[in-house]
Order: structure tokens, then C-alpha cells, then sequence
């Protein structure tokens, strides 16, 4: 497994709790955690994704506030340093990555050119 000291993604408390409200709604998901990754798509060419999935050898893992984070190697090149956080706004609430390696983002705030 590769763990690393620095973190590829750092979560918000906002994050973390909304995170751990829907994994107990999910009760089939045990010994599941939060991946984030990134795939190709979206307006800006990459997409932010997340699921909750199984742990992998090669992941890189992170806890923050009781909630473990798992990143896989290609994606880590793009999140790192990105900040995961939540919001319950009824206009642009939901789910917000902070990524400092995008260049341009989208206005859906979904994708972003690295």
C-alpha cells in the first residue's frame, strides 16, 4: 500500500460530517471509504468524481475528522493539494473541490483543465 505524509486531499469538517451521514444511510458500503478521483470529461476536459469504494493496494489514504479518504496514483498528480469541503446552501450547495493544480474551472465547478 503507499501512504503518504503529505496529504493529496485535505477534507473540511462540513465535508467529513455530510461524508459519514451518507455512508450510514448506505449500510451495504462497510469497510468502504470516500474515493476521489478524476477521470476525463466534463466541460473542461477533466471531471471530479467520488464514490465510495473498497481500498486498493497502490491507493494513497488519508484521514480527516473520522473520515478516510483514498486517492488513486494517476489521480493524486491532479488533486493534490485540493481541499474537499460541503455546503448546504440551497443555491450552489453540494459538494466543492479546491484544487490549486486547475488551471481553468467550469462554471458547474465539476471540471477544471490541469
Amino acid at each position: 500500500m503507499s501512504t503518504s505524509t503529505l496529504p493529496i486531499v485535505t477534507v473540511t469538517p462540513n465535508a467529513a460530517e455530510e461524508i459519514q451521514n451518507l455512508r450510514e444511510k448506505e449500510t451495504d458500503r462497510n469497510g468502504e471509504h470516500l474515493r476521489v478521483y478524476i477521470e476525463k470529461g466534463g466541460c473542461s476536459g477533466m471531471q471530479y468524481g467520488m464514490v465510495f469504494d473498497e481500498e486498493r493496494p497502490d491507493d494513497f489514504k488519508a484521514q480527516w475528522h473520522g473520515v478516510t479518504i483514498l486517492v488513486d496514483p494517476f489521480s493524486a498528480d491532479y488533486v493534490r493539494g485540493s481541499i474537499v469541503d460541503f455546503s448546504d446552501e440551497l443555491t450552489g450547495g453540494g459538494f466543492k473541490i479546491n484544487n490549486p493544480n486547475a488551471k481553468d474551472n467550469c462554471g458547474c465547478g465539476k471540471s477544471f483543465s490541469a
